[in-house]
């Protein structure tokens, strides 16, 4: 028939594709990949699959879900060709992890809230880190250092905290961040400098983290903001003949005021 689909219906689609366009007679450029040559599109697609999270586009969302699962299907195909395990494996290996780390839905453990939750959570991968013969691994180990600074950071605070390394209130982590911008102001050198930045914006991330704020999707938006009134203020001044040189400081903040 003439719609009928060289695939079958379901979950399972996409992994037949893969697996065709794996094939000895498949798709040249398809069958060249390996998980190093891969690496740049599982970043990019899951870049593209934020964006479309943050413009709350549904057929975009769709979209690029589909593209991010292509990335796990091509992996899974690759090492399954090379015998080292497949798709289902995968799948069944997650699946058991969550019912592990799951006590409270698939066992008899109750729980009070979410919090309890994570710091269950974090115990379950430290018996597993330990079954695993990893004894040495710190609880911030398990944070990749790969992530961008920010979720690396955010990532390291959070396992700290859930084993009760943590300031004692909201108020203390914001004095933190007050102190680390007067030891920045107070910096002699750019080497100086340079740290105490760092400690600053490690110390925001740790407000941003107690307010229950990601700060990666804060900066994010700040950026939009600024973008958006950034734009306003430069089309307004060339439609005067202008350029931002052509202001003084105090006219650059009335400007940039009345572009809110």
């Amino acid at each position: 028939m003439a719609d009928e689909k060289p695939y079958p219906p379901g979950i399972t689609s996409l992994f037949e594709v893969v697996a065709r366009l794996r094939a000895p007679d498949g798709c040249p450029w398809d069958r060249e990949q390996t998980h190093e040559s891969l690496r740049p599109y599982l970043l990019e697609e899951t870049y593209e699959l934020l964006e479309a999270i943050d413009a709350g586009d549904d057929a975009k969302m769709k979209e690029e879900l589909g593209d991010l699962l292509l990335q796990v299907a091509m992996h899974a195909e690759i090492a399954a060709q090379e015998g080292r395990f497949d798709a289902a494996q995968v799948s069944e290996a997650a699946a058991a992890k969550m019912v592990a780390r799951h006590p409270h839905v698939f066992g008899d453990v109750s729980v009070a809230n979410s919090d309890e939750v994570l710091r269950n959570w974090e115990h379950n991968k430290e018996r597993e880190a330990r079954t695993a013969g990893r004894e040495d691994e710190s609880v911030v180990d398990r944070v990749p250092p790969t992530l961008p600074a920010l979720a690396w950071t955010l990532g390291l605070q959070k396992r700290a905290a859930r084993v009760g390394f943590e300031y004692a209130s909201t108020a203390d982590s914001a004095e933190a961040v007050a102190e680390e911008a007067r030891e920045l102001a107070e910096a002699k050198d750019p080497a100086a400098a340079f740290d105490e930045l760092g400690d600053l914006l490690f110390a925001v991330v740790s407000l941003s983290r107690r307010l229950k704020v990601n700060p990666e999707d804060a900066l994010r938006v700040a950026g939009r903001r600024f973008r958006k009134r950034f734009a306003a203020m430069e089309s307004q001044l060339v439609s005067e003949g202008k350029s931002f040189r052509d202001l003084d400081t105090a006219e650059l903040a009335s400007r940039w005021d009345e572009a809110r």
